[in-house]
């Protein structure tokens, strides 16, 4: 078995800044040492600044195509709800291919963004009537292939979607895409845990909401699942909406957070997307599961979903970690700054997501995400260790950004000065490098890309 290797002047470890760290890893692309004031083997590769590539914990690869298409009020009340008709129009129009083609290009787009996995929360599985293709993992495969041709890690979260409100209401026609039944939803996913194991490809489940799923089904597809994976992560949205929590009080007379925890045994491998709203007993609770908080913080503020209370979460001692959700944003960097700013308006005060033992906000931010990201995937995925995967992300020391700081600050400089003008150089998942700056072509082409939102638009707009 060989080994590789990379001699980093600086690596950020678990003790944040070391210099002149070895890191070797092997062929399946694992650490095996890590090795801070070395020398510099001869055959070893050298890097300045490298950092533990960063999870990105919720995704919904098809509305990529739609970015930047839908900031036009429609009404005096414009909300989520209303952006939600226009992505129903969208995901109505997405073929397999299609599907293939817009997600290789946004994991490109995650790689070069600092994400070097990806937790793919997947709910268009049928033909636009409704009825399964003639394999009925198409779509689903084809996020696999996207996923092994960019390199990107990926956690696949098929989505569990029975009904259109809180009490099993019947699936709206736009919905049918999306919906299963509980026997035909165990066949699908005993068929996509096959496919997973054969492509390296972590496989959990996601029962889209609340008010989307019956309760006794997706107890009986949880026991499913975890007597063939006891670890399988399970992924579900909570309380993004005000309107989501007065509908579910209206149903059951609790708040969302509080009925599923009351209901369901929440654990460290549950991931709780969004949970903007929740009262003081949701967020002690909650946080005493182990579950992770999944924060979006670009498309909570696009949506108007609303701003989650950090402190709140962090007087918990919760976990938590980000992604990008609708992709109207595709760089770690820039979520983490939006969180942190988004605290900051709140409280009218500056860096306010560190600790006393940690007051790097920087540093706080980066390990929490890394931390929480990796619980939620499944994955091996902390950081830069002996045993993790060997996904890491090089910092340009040339960029304006950060060119001549010292250990101090180039962790900050990256997160808060150089949004939307990555100081990202190269990239490398499973120590094979994906990604250089100014020099990886992109893997699906522009016209191609332009053709499926043309033909998409076109079809929208003429209905």
């Amino acid at each position: 078995m060989s080994t590789r290797q990379i001699f980093a002047r600086h690596a950020w470890l678990e003790q944040g800044w070391q210099r002149d760290v070895l890191i070797s890893w092997n062929n399946q692309g694992v650490f095996t040492a890590v090795e801070p004031n070395s020398t510099r083997p001869e055959s070893a590769e050298s890097a300045c600044w490298l950092l533990p590539g960063m999870p990105n914990l919720h995704s919904h690869a098809f509305q990529r195509i739609f970015s930047g298409m839908t900031e036009y009020r429609q009404n005096p009340a414009d909300s989520f709800w209303s952006w939600r008709k226009l992505m129903y129009a969208f995901a109505q129009q997405i073929t397999p291919e299609q599907l293939e083609i817009i997600a290789t290009q946004l994991y490109n787009e995650m790689l070069a963004g600092g994400y070097t996995s990806v937790c793919e929360f997947h709910y268009v599985h049928h033909q636009p009537g409704g009825e399964p293709y003639h394999d009925a993992a198409a779509m689903s495969a084809a996020l696999v292939r996207a996923a092994q041709r960019t390199g990107i890690g990926m956690t696949l979260l098929p989505v569990l979607y029975q009904a259109s409100g809180f009490g099993s209401l019947p699936p709206e026609a736009h919905q049918y895409r999306f919906t299963h039944d509980k026997p035909s939803f165990l066949a699908f996913w005993d068929q996509l845990f096959s496919l997973c194991q054969a492509a390296g490809v972590k496989l959990g489940l996601a029962p889209h909401s609340l008010r989307a799923i019956n309760p006794d089904d997706l107890q009986a597809v949880l026991s499913h699942i975890f007597a063939a994976d006891a670890t399988a992560p399970v992924h579900i949205h909570v309380a993004e909406q005000q309107k989501e929590v007065d509908d579910c009080l209206a149903w059951s007379g609790k708040r969302p957070v509080q009925w599923l925890l009351d209901n369901f045994d929440v654990d460290s491998r549950w991931c709780l997307i969004h949970a903007t709203h929740m009262d003081e007993q949701e967020y002690s609770e909650a946080a005493a599961t182990g579950a992770v908080i999944g924060l979006c913080p670009t498309t909570e503020a696009n949506l108007g979903d609303g701003i989650f209370d950090y402190r709140q979460w962090q007087t918990h001692h919760g976990r938590w970690g980000i992604g990008s959700d609708s992709h109207i944003a595709v760089n770690a960097a820039e979520e983490l700054l939006q969180l942190e700013y988004s605290q900051r308006l709140v409280h009218q005060q500056r860096n306010i997501c560190c600790s006393d033992n940690e007051p790097d906000v920087a540093s706080y931010l980066y390990r929490h995400a890394l931390q929480g990201g990796a619980q939620a995937s499944g994955r091996l995925v902390s950081g830069i260790q002996p045993g993790m995967l060997a996904d890491f992300i090089e910092l340009d020391a040339d960029n304006p950004a950060l060119a001549g700081l010292s250990p101090d600050y180039i962790l900050a400089a990256h997160i808060f000065a150089s949004s939307r003008q990555s100081a990202i150089r190269r990239v490398w998942t499973r120590g094979i490098q994906r990604y250089q700056a100014a020099g990886t072509p992109l893997l699906a082409q522009q016209a191609d890309i332009a053709a499926i939102r043309q033909a998409v638009l076109a079809t929208c707009t003429s209905e």
